[in-house]
């Protein structure tokens, strides 16, 4: 089983691995949802951020211990421990922050003080409908900045483009920072489309393999890493080279990875 998707810890489990794992003690786990604008998600209490969790997404939680929850999220079943002072109730979001990043005030003006940075793809819970605001249960929010939950993109390649620039970070899932495989998910995501977290597994999970020339939205995968075709000559990727989201030509995208000692494509995929 692969340690990323399994909740499971050798202290706790979660109740549908008994048999399957050893565990001192085989649970369902308790539903609550992340409280906080981005979260990280850590391998072990207090170490390195795997991934991050945004605003509003559900997670079950395994163990409460000193401070850190073992907790597993709905968005794509990644595994990991969050600050437990990140966490809150479960509750019913009903908008998404649809532009690349905007904020909560205060008030319903946009000069009060702003009481929360918003990124992409956070979740929030509209309570009432202002002239120009959503008044949500963590502040007012510039109404053009949020769709309802039921209204998704339809391009994955104009989301990622969305992101142009965007600091690189290892792990990262949010425009505040973002990996390459994190920017291949919020894309997918935004369009209701399921992903999984990590490259490797977009690469073994996502559409199909296709052979010959490279169309807008194309995955084309590397030894850990990942990129999207905005046009048949263009990548749009998060990148340790540019360290940041970037496009870069293909031909030259393939060249220089190649260069660097990460190999050729081993896949070209279409959703």
């Amino acid at each position: 089983m692969d340690r990323r998707l399994t909740p499971a810890n050798g202290r706790v489990a979660a109740s549908h691995l008994r048999g399957l794992v050893e565990a001192d003690l085989f649970v369902d786990g308790t539903p609550a949802m992340i409280d906080a604008s981005v979260v990280d998600l850590c391998r072990a209490p207090d170490q390195a951020r795997e991934r991050q969790v945004l605003l509003g997404t559900d997670v079950t939680v395994f163990e409460d211990r000193d401070g850190w929850s073992f907790v597993q999220s709905a968005r794509d079943a990644y595994v990991g421990y969050v600050r437990s002072d990140q966490l809150g109730p479960r509750g019913a979001p009903t908008h998404h922050v649809a532009t690349p990043a905007t904020h909560a005030y205060r008030d319903e003006d946009l000069k009060s003080p702003d009481v929360m940075p918003l990124p992409f793809g956070a979740r929030l819970t509209v309570v009432d409908e202002r002239r120009k605001f959503w008044e949500t249960t963590v502040g007012f929010v510039p109404k053009s900045h949020l769709w309802p939950l039921t209204k998704t993109f339809t391009d994955p390649a104009t989301v990622a483009q969305m992101h142009f620039g965007t600091p690189y970070l290892w792990g990262g899932n949010s425009t505040r920072g973002i990996d390459c495989s994190g920017l291949v998910q919020a894309a997918l995501l935004a369009c209701g489309i399921p992903c999984p977290a990590d490259s490797d597994m977009q690469r073994a999970g996502l559409g199909s393999t296709v052979d010959g020339d490279f169309s807008r939205g194309d995955l084309l995968f590397w030894k850990g890493h990942v990129g999207m075709m905005v046009d048949a000559d263009t990548l749009i990727h998060a990148n340790g080279h540019h360290m940041g989201v970037a496009y870069e030509p293909i031909k030259a995208a393939i060249l220089r990875i190649e260069a660097q000692g990460d190999g050729p494509v081993l896949a070209h995929k279409r959703i």
